[in-house]
């Protein structure tokens, strides 16, 4: 992580999963609530979008190709310790990708797929508040 970087935070939510429709679905559950959505599909393309303008919560898929949320968790709690994270998976009963695991990196929450519109969006608001736009 950049020790300069930006430590002003958007009213974004930064949405991670290399499942596009996941990916897309989630962001327009939260786009219709109000809020601002940045989508990245990989690891790398999350940690620069978080790095181009803190967001008030990341949403994070945990298993993914190349670094997955696993990994996005420990660098985002290293960089910003601060900073919200949900961790959702379809994945969660395998080995080192649990609920517990998710949770002992840094994840305030860990919701697994199918991940209900109620479900997520109650997270969210408990972690990044109400959207800036209603």
């Amino acid at each position: 992580m950049n020790a300069a970087a930006n430590t002003e935070r958007s009213a974004d939510v930064v949405v991670i999963d290399d499942d596009e429709i996941m990916r897309d679905l989630v962001a327009d559950w939260l786009e219709a609530a109000g809020y601002g959505v940045r989508t990245a599909a990989d690891c790398r393309a999350g940690l620069a979008e978080v790095e181009r303008s803190l967001p008030a919560l990341v949403v994070t898929d945990m298993c993914m190709p190349g670094p997955s949320g696993g990994a996005i968790i420990r660098n985002l709690k290293q960089g910003h310790p601060a900073l919200p994270i949900i961790a959702i998976s379809g994945n969660f009963s395998r080995s080192g990708c649990s609920v517990e695991d998710a949770l002992a990196l840094g994840a305030a929450r860990a919701l697994a797929k199918p991940v209900r519109r109620s479900e997520i969006m109650q997270a969210v608001a408990e972690l990044a508040g109400p959207p800036a736009r209603a």
